[in-house]
């Protein structure tokens, strides 16, 4: 059994950083792809970013040049680094883990999920 368990969620300022962390135990998940969903109240949970296991990245337009996704296979943990946050990034994260040899931007290419973290930007 496969889990997620995200972290590093907060209240910061517009323009502030916070940097979410998602720790994977249960198996190896070195050879899938992982990636960050957000979700807010009153909306679908939308894509936010991707990375494969060679590191290949894939951001959601709303995200680039703000948000950084990385990954450490030796520890089995996924980051993602938010910049320049905005009142609009505010929504719960959630981390997700897909087989896929691709980077799917759709939830349900995605077979493992954490509980998902908070993230709020005040203006």
């Amino acid at each position: 059994q496969v889990q997620l368990v995200e972290s590093g969620g907060g209240l910061v300022q517009a323009g502030g950083s916070l940097r979410l962390a998602c720790a994977a135990s249960g198996r190896t998940l070195s050879n899938y792809a992982m990636a960050w969903f957000r979700q807010a109240p009153g909306k679908e949970r939308e894509f936010v970013a991707a990375i494969n296991w060679s590191a290949r990245q894939y951001y959601t337009d709303s995200v680039k040049g703000r948000f950084t996704i990385s990954r450490d296979n030796a520890k089995i943990t996924v980051y993602l680094q938010m910049n320049s946050l905005k009142p609009e990034d505010t929504a719960v994260y959630y981390c997700a883990a897909s087989p896929s040899v691709l980077l799917p931007t759709e939830p349900t290419k995605y077979n493992y999920w954490g509980q998902g973290t908070q993230v709020t930007v005040s203006s």
